[in-house]
C-alpha cells in the first residue's frame, strides 16, 4: 500500500504520515518505544516488511533467520488485514526497556497486547508481548 506523504498517518496519531512515522520508515530511529510501536503499526498497515523485520529484536518467537518466508507472512498478513485503528492506553518508558499496553483494531476485531521493548545500542526493538484481552466483534 501506499500513501501520500500528506495523508494521515496509519498509525492513528491525528499527524501527518510525513511528519509522523515516514522518518522512522526511512532510517531515522525512533527516540522512544512508544514511537517504534506507532511506527510498526503503521507499517504493519502498509506492508513494509523489511522494516518489521528490522525492529524486531532476535529473541522475539516471529524472529528467524528465513528471511524470505518471514517477509511472506508479514505482508500476507498486511494485505489481508484493514488496519482501522490503533489506541495507546499504557506506556512505561526506562533506560533500556519499555513496554507499552495498547488495542489495535481490524475489520475482524481487535488486539490488546503488552508491549517489550529492549533499547540495543541505542536501537529500541520490539521483544514481545503479551496478549491482555481480545475481541472478535
Amino acid at each position: 500500500m501506499k500513501i501520500s506523504p500528506n495523508a494521515l498517518c496509519t498509525c492513528h496519531s491525528g499527524k501527518k504520515y510525513k511528519q509522523c512515522c515516514q522518518p522512522y520508515h526511512k532510517g531515522i530511529l525512533p527516540s522512544t518505544a512508544e514511537k517504534l510501536m506507532r511506527s510498526r503499526y503503521s507499517a504493519f498497515a502498509l506492508g513494509l516488511a523489511e522494516y518489521i523485520m528490522a525492529t524486531t529484536h532476535p529473541n522475539n518467537s516471529d524472529y528467524t533467520e528465513d528471511k524470505e518466508n518471514w517477509k511472506k507472512s508479514i505482508l500476507n498478513f498486511s494485505q489481508s488485514t484493514r488496519f482501522l485503528g490503533l489506541r495507546i492506553s499504557e506506556f512505561i518508558d526506562r533506560e533500556n526497556e519499555a513496554f507499552v499496553t495498547f488495542e489495535a483494531i481490524f475489520d475482524g476485531g481487535s488486539l490488546c497486547e503488552k508491549s517489550r521493548f529492549l533499547n540495543v545500542e541505542g536501537k529500541w526493538l520490539y521483544e514481545s508481548g503479551e496478549f491482555t484481552s481480545t475481541d472478535h466483534r
